[in-house]
């Protein structure tokens, strides 16, 4: 495990050897952790300088440096450490395996592929002649979760590049097509209140199930229509009721019932504003809500230079520069919210990812770490 990879294949077998299934689908805690130690062992064995950025609440991200000259400018790429639960897969989900032009394992294409491509190119560009970049790498925590890493990479360490900040490439499965624009999320809990009772004389309580009904049946009926925003390049707004929960036993009037809410946001809608509109909808029901979770759509009007940067690169490889839009979230948002010009780009396709038998294809790790070594080095 602590050999030094002889090739960009070599280097993804090792991370996914790593267990890093977040701890909310039920990985081991630590799991991170070994394999932020790996890559920093590796880094400096490259002769890379390394920072381990602490994350609130817990965990780690792990940035990767090769400063040429105090007064160049930054490149920064970034890969999230965690992958999904390996629940009911049908390939080793820790130990690649190789079917024809396919490499199999949790990861591989979500999104240790895009690690691997990364951080291969970096070694690489570290020991050029011709080095016009300062380059970094981050490896972020908790993507697959809530997002923690990228967070606190943002409202942190990421500061400091900004001054002389040319672009971030954020890795996930876009089969090497660049997104430029993505749509948000925000999430919610809300909690209806009733009274316990026994089952045999109902009056005596009241059903936090049937406020909740009534809740939903507004949600529903009232709020979904009116959630028709669109972006162009996105898509549509959505929304949903996506779990609920609800009583205790069966002869027990239920004191306590609560519903999680799903709301994909588009680029120009801000959380203030779906708030809102969910209070107004809301109004009249006796409801609580918490676990307020926000991840910020991201528009394509900071992204232009950078596309501009790569497509050339891509052209070389008979791939369609063209700045695209997708309807999920990445660690990109929270980037792009503070300024950064960003946009996601790596091997593997999204219906790859998550699966049972999770892989990337070879022709797309090799195209990738092409890809990623040619813009280091495009002035």
């Amino acid at each position: 495990m602590n050999s030094n990879p002889a090739s960009c294949e070599e280097l993804l077998a090792q991370l996914i050897a790593h267990n890093t299934v977040n701890p909310f689908f039920g990985g081991p805690v630590g799991g991170e952790a070994a394999l932020i130690a790996h890559l920093e062992k590796l880094a400096h064995g490259w002769g890379l300088k390394t920072r381990r950025c602490p994350v609130p609440g817990g965990g780690e991200n792990l940035l990767i440096t090769c400063e040429v000259a105090p007064e160049a400018r930054w490149l920064l790429f970034e890969s999230h450490l965690d992958t999904v639960s390996v629940a009911g897969m049908t390939v080793d989900p820790f130990k690649v395996t190789v079917t024809a032009d396919r490499i199999h394992g949790r990861g591989t294409c979500d999104t240790k592929g895009s690690g691997a491509a990364m951080f291969w190119a970096l070694q690489d560009y570290a020991r050029s002649a011709v080095r016009p970049h300062n380059v970094a790498m981050v490896f972020a925590a908790d993507e697959e979760a809530r997002m923690t890493g990228a967070q606190a990479f943002a409202a942190q360490e990421l500061k400091e590049f900004l001054p002389r900040l040319d672009g971030v490439i954020v890795g996930e499965p876009t089969s090497m097509h660049p997104v430029t624009a993505h749509n948000g999320v925000i999430r919610w809990r809300t909690t209806t209140r009733g009274r316990a009772a026994h089952s045999s004389v109902p009056s005596n309580g009241r059903s936090a199930i049937t406020a909740m009904l009534r809740v939903v049946e507004t949600l529903e009926s009232r709020y979904v229509p009116t959630v028709t925003k669109s972006h162009p390049m996105t898509g549509r707004a959505a929304f949903s009721v996506n779990v609920i929960r609800g009583g205790t036993q069966v002869n027990i009037i239920p004191e306590k019932c609560e519903i999680e809410c799903d709301r994909r946001t588009v680029p120009g809608e801000t959380a203030a504003q779906v708030l809102a509109e969910r209070e107004a909808m809301l109004a009249g029901h006796a409801v609580e809500h918490d676990q307020l979770y926000v991840v910020p759509s991201m528009g394509d009007e900071l992204s232009h230079g950078l596309l501009a940067r790569l497509q050339p690169l891509l052209a070389a490889q008979g791939l369609d520069g063209t700045g695209r839009g997708a309807p999920y979230v990445t660690d990109a948002s929270h980037y792009s919210a503070i300024g950064a010009p960003t946009l996601v780009l790596g091997p593997g396709h999204l219906g790859q990812a998550h699966t049972k038998d999770e892989y990337v294809e070879r022709t797309q790790l090799d195209l990738a770490q092409k890809i990623y070594r040619g813009l280091m080095s495009a002035r």
